[in-house]
């Protein structure tokens, strides 16, 4: 079976009230990089890279759907909505089981109910998956999972955050095949997180296959992603680890293509390699280097992915 369109041009943003550094996620998120401004220095930054990013988008024709944080509760990686959220093209959208307590806080039904009330957007069914929290398993969404929406392949590195067996509840619900595997950094820790390993655009993929331990998990999973006849685009664990592999193909509203990045990612990538992405849109730089090093996250994380329909009476233009 297949699905829809790889990618779109309808995303959501938070705009962060409390960004800052967050213990709970610390241990698990290598990402993360300890900083001793004051908080208010951090927010600060945060907001400024933030509002830089959605301007960058907007210039470049794609205009976020943006909401605030709440104030309370206090929320410090309410920047990232794509762990706790993902929206389908049948209309369904998912909310996902978190390890960290003070990131389940980031759930939040207001935001969905804008999406169908005042955006325009089609919701048939919300299934929540978060009860497999009380049983210790996690799945934080597309920071989990890689997804080809394509072919319905779901690849995934297993760690803390990303469990089998919930992981198998969102593929029997969603439809999707597995790819599992484990992946681990330059000090031999878990990769907290599959996106900031690898993406999946329309006719490309980058990925950091040194990642993978097993050589035969990681020469399958290769395998995998060239059968799909896209462009393999291979990052190494350095460039890993400065979030090249954390970046989202996005669709503009002329119908053209972005591919989104950090400069932080920009800037570790080889000439070559910009040259090869840019074959498949316009490589897009954006410098959000306080929301890398305090949240551990990049810009794949901070843009939630709307692949919702219209609702039958929406006035607005069609959803990608």
């Amino acid at each position: 079976m297949q699905g829809g369109r790889q990618s779109t041009g309808h995303v959501l943003m938070v705009r962060p009230c409390h960004f800052g550094s967050n213990s709970e996620t610390a241990a698990s998120n290598a990402f993360q990089q300890p900083i001793s401004d004051p908080a208010d220095t951090i927010q600060n930054r945060a907001l400024a890279e933030f509002d830089g990013m959605f301007q960058t988008l907007r210039s470049a024709g794609v205009v976020p759907m943006v909401f605030e944080d709440t104030q309370e509760p206090v929320k410090p990686d309410a920047v990232f909505p794509n762990n706790w959220v993902s929206f389908h093209n049948d209309g369904t959208v998912y909310l996902y089981p978190m390890e960290a307590p003070s990131r389940r806080l980031e759930r939040r039904a207001d935001i969905v109910e804008t999406l169908s009330d005042s955006k325009g957007f089609y919701v048939r069914e919300i299934i929540d998956l978060s009860a497999s929290e009380n049983n210790g398993q996690f799945l934080e969404g597309t920071g989990s999972m890689v997804l080809d929406r394509v072919n319905r392949v779901i690849y995934a590195a297993l760690s803390t955050r990303t469990h089998m067996s919930a992981l198998a509840e969102f593929s029997q619900q969603a439809d999707y095949e597995i790819t599992a595997f484990d992946a681990t950094d330059s000090r031999g820790r878990a990769v907290y997180h599959t996106n900031v390993m690898m993406a999946i655009g329309s006719r490309f993929a980058v990925i950091c296959a040194d990642a993978i331990v097993d050589r035969v998990k990681r020469t399958a999973v290769l395998a995998r992603l060239a059968a799909t006849g896209r462009e393999i685009i291979e990052i190494s664990i350095q460039q890993m680890e400065n979030f090249a592999g954390n970046l989202l193909e996005l669709i503009t509203e002329s119908g053209g293509t972005i591919i989104v990045v950090s400069r932080t990612a920009y800037e570790a990538l080889t000439a070559d390699q910009r040259n090869r992405l840019s074959q498949y849109g316009e490589v897009l730089p954006v410098a959000i280097e306080t929301i890398e090093k305090v949240g551990g996250g990049s810009v794949r994380c901070m843009l939630a992915e709307v692949f919702l329909p219209l609702s039958p009476d929406s006035s607005t233009g069609a959803a990608n």
